[in-house]
């Protein structure tokens, strides 16, 4: 059973991580600095690694083509301050056709009372139903 703060956190971190899903927060430059640590990196479904600065480059003007879906949290607490979330998600073509799944993980960091991201990772998987 997931303790009761580790249940408000987990609902945090859902909420944050489904913020960094949504389009108009991806072409915000200054929210995205708020969400993602100044060590970021990501290691993305397609095997390549980008830093914060490749994401503040490219995300804002990525095309908004479908959606980005997301199911099955979950949370880990490896230390204080520390917590891993733990998902899988794929792309929602305007159609509404599921592709591109990947299991996930984004390792949070919290540093002044705030949780920010440090690091993702997406690894294709098999498709799946998003719930």
């Amino acid at each position: 059973m997931i303790a009761g703060s580790d249940v408000i956190l987990l609902t945090k971190l859902t909420a944050l991580e489904r913020e960094l899903h949504d389009p108009s927060v991806r072409r915000d430059v200054h929210r995205l600095r708020e969400l993602l640590h100044p060590s970021f990196v990501e290691i993305g479904r397609s095997g390549y690694r980008i830093d914060l600065a490749d994401v503040l480059r490219d995300l804002p003007t990525e095309g908004g083509n479908g959606s980005i879906t997301a199911d099955g949290f979950e949370l880990l607490r490896p230390a204080e301050g520390v917590a891993i979330l733990l998902y899988r998600s794929a792309h929602r073509s305007p159609s509404g056709v599921d592709s591109r799944h990947a299991m996930r993980s984004s390792t949070w960091v919290c540093e002044g009372g705030e949780w920010r991201m440090v690091y993702h990772q997406g690894t294709p998987a098999e498709a799946f139903d998003i719930v």
